[in-house]
């Protein structure tokens, strides 16, 4: 049951945004033939990226997360990727050694991680959506410059977009994860669950891959009673999200529970439970008495218990 039902509900504000959604990108996918020379063509604009972190020209204040080609190719340890297209524009991404962390800030730059930029909004959303494209693609090509079927090394062709191998002709492209996250209701009530490695008080939608051969709403079913033994009927999808840690495409569904009594998978969870609509209310508005607190609102987790509290079902 919920623990403060009898609270007076805080007012959300206007519907936040989610972040690497909406990118400004033309993808282009016509010129990636030609992507290594347009990502270092004078009129290209660059972010620069080393794994989970970003550099950024100015402060907090002030952030700017594109450089010049040449400006990027200064930093750079390998080849670039190139994003797409804006305003006619090239854009790209280069990867830096993350070990040159502090040299870079020596010289002036701003380094920090991707999920940091976008929770405090350090940059406009409009670059979340073209940095989390350059950082999964960058994070592919660190994880797969060998051949699948033979073994041989791979080259970098397509800008990026598409590694070979000589010894055997295969050809790789990079690959999205589809991951199923859903917040699952009974009535005015929704189940939130706590995963080992989350910031004490965080609870959020349970969450997990599909499966091959499976669809989303099976998945939704699965993933629901393997990790809390909550069984499902109804599922609807509501929005998704591109998640760059690493490379992940979140489906957010909706899904209506059939059955009330918790059994957790302690494999997965440290704990889950039911919550009432006043209580996640104050979770999102960061104001609950015993300091729980709902996902930021960059994340999609966020957005789903907005929606369920505003009526939607699935």
């Amino acid at each position: 049951m919920s623990l403060v039902r009898s609270a007076a509900r805080p007012d959300l504000g206007p519907w936040p945004a989610l972040g690497y959604v909406g990118s400004p990108l033309d993808r282009a996918a016509h010129l990636r033939p030609q992507g290594d020379d347009l990502a270092r063509a004078p009129e290209a604009r660059a972010y620069l990226l080393g794994g989970e972190l970003v550099a950024l020209k100015g402060d907090d204040e002030d952030a700017d997360p594109l450089f010049s080609a040449a400006e990027a190719a200064a930093w750079a340890r390998g080849a670039p990727m190139f994003l797409g297209l804006e305003d006619g524009a090239p854009r790209a991404a280069f990867p830096f050694d993350p070990a040159r962390r502090e040299e870079m800030e020596a010289a002036g730059l701003l380094v920090t991680d991707l999920r940091s930029i976008a929770v405090r909004g350090l940059v406009g959303p409009e670059h979340l959506g073209p940095i989390a494209c350059g950082k999964a693609l960058l994070g592919w090509h660190r994880r797969h410059g060998f051949c699948a079927n033979c073994g041989g090394a791979t080259t970098i062709i397509e800008g990026g977009w598409r590694r070979d191998c000589p010894s055997c002709g295969a050809q790789h492209f990079p690959r999205t994860d589809p991951v199923v996250i859903m917040l699952t209701a009974r009535g005015d009530e929704c189940l939130l669950g706590r995963q080992p490695q989350f910031a004490p008080g965080m609870w959020s939608c349970l969450a997990g891959f599909v499966e091959p051969g499976e669809s989303i709403e099976e998945a939704v079913r699965r993933e629901t009673l393997e990790e809390a033994g909550i069984t499902t009927g109804r599922v609807t999808y509501h929005t998704c999200q591109p998640w760059p840690f690493p490379m992940s495409l979140m489906i957010g569904c909706m899904a209506e529970a059939t059955s009330r009594d918790i059994t957790i998978d302690s494999n997965e969870l440290e704990a889950a439970r039911w919550f009432g609509k006043d209580e996640v209310a104050q979770m999102l508005a960061r104001t609950h008495p015993d300091g729980l607190f709902a996902p930021p609102p960059v994340a999609i987790a966020h957005h789903l218990i907005r929606a369920f509290l505003e009526g939607a079902r699935a």
